[in-house]
């Protein structure tokens, strides 16, 4: 799904009626706000846009959730929010039915799903659990991963919320579930089935609750967020505030590649940033403009204001976007490292 090409826009979000957010790393960073996030917010339920918000974050409950965006001055509803917790119980429901018996490794998210959907909770692998259920948890024990790993190797099925290998904090980047995920998979013969993003399930029940006819998802990760847009076939805006940022777009391939690219949520409330085609193997955004040299080495036409860096990134993506799509051996691995030191500073 596409916006409408034809509409004369003022604002990126004039092409939507409705926006989907990722949380960690977008609208904030452990317990802290990203800046100006909840002013912008504000001013898109003013613009009259449809609000849903999207995590792969299973350990929290959609009310716990509701409770610290509100604390940020963020309006919403419990059913503005679906967990990957909800989609992984949805997809046990769906196969077992009321009543089915299911080992939980997680949180009060976890939990809360499971009631929600009907499903028994139990601890351990003697309890013969038809299915194992796993999600993110700060505390999660050895001894929780052992009697999920006891019970898919006795046939359980195996449903992971997400495999997010990270999670970004406000001290920075820590193991996320997938980390966990992974040290499950050591013991067992299987794979999970992945409930969360970039996975369908989660993303179509919120478009569903919203009703959205042209919506944007908004997030900070490549492989989840965006992909998860891609294989949905909606439009996505990347935002920097998060775990991924130059190195990981310039080497993006297919669905994983975003629509738009800004520094952070309130770029839906900016212009859009439009790549344009200006020579052969040169393409510009503003007053930056992309080039491969001799070399084989992507170089900008000069170096950039710190409110030029976004311009810069973009014109590089596209161009390097080109080339990967062209069999064309362009390396952009220094720029992307130079961009990136100049947004950690300019941060």
């Amino acid at each position: 799904m596409t916006a409408d090409p034809t509409k004369e826009n003022r604002v990126l979000i004039d092409r939507y009626d409705s926006a989907l957010f990722d949380l960690d790393g977008v609208i904030y960073l452990g317990p802290q706000p990203v800046p100006g996030a909840a002013e912008a917010l504000d001013r898109l339920h003013d613009h009259g846009v449809r609000i849903g918000y999207v995590t792969n974050n299973a350990a929290r409950t959609p009310a716990a959730v509701v409770d610290q965006l509100r604390g940020f001055g963020i309006a919403c509803e419990e059913s503005d929010v679906v967990t990957s917790a909800q989609a992984g119980a949805r997809e046990l429901l769906d196969r077992f039915g009321p009543g089915a018996r299911v080992l939980a490794v997680g949180g009060d998210g976890l939990q809360t799903a499971l009631d929600e959907a009907g499903l028994v909770r139990v601890d351990s692998a003697d309890d013969h659990p038809v299915a194992v259920i796993q999600g993110y948890h700060p505390d999660l024990s050895w001894q929780a991963i052992t009697e999920a790993a006891l019970a898919i190797r006795q046939g359980a099925f195996w449903v992971a919320t997400n495999t997010d290998p990270t999670r970004p904090t406000e001290r920075g980047l820590v193991p996320g579930n997938g980390a966990a995920v992974a040290a499950v998979r050591a013991a067992v013969e299987v794979d999970p089935v992945v409930a969360g993003k970039p996975y369908r399930p989660l993303m179509e029940e919120t478009v569903r609750r919203l009703k959205a006819d042209r919506p944007i998802f908004v997030g900070d990760r490549i492989d989840t967020d965006i992909a998860g847009a891609g294989n949905l076939d909606i439009d996505s805006l990347l935002v920097l505030t998060g775990s991924h940022g130059p190195v990981q777009l310039f080497s993006a391939m297919g669905i994983e590649r975003p629509t738009h690219l800004g520094a952070s949520v309130a770029d839906l409330l900016l212009a859009e940033r439009v790549a344009e085609q200006t020579g052969e193997d040169k393409v510009a955004v503003g007053d930056i403009e992309a080039s491969i040299d001799r070399q084989q080495q992507l170089r900008l036409s000069r170096e950039p204001a710190d409110d030029e860096l976004l311009d810069a990134i973009w014109a590089a993506a596209k161009l390097l976007w080109q080339c990967a799509d062209a069999d064309l051996p362009v390396s952009g691995l220094e720029l992307a490292g130079r961009l990136s030191n100049r947004l950690d500073s300019h941060h």
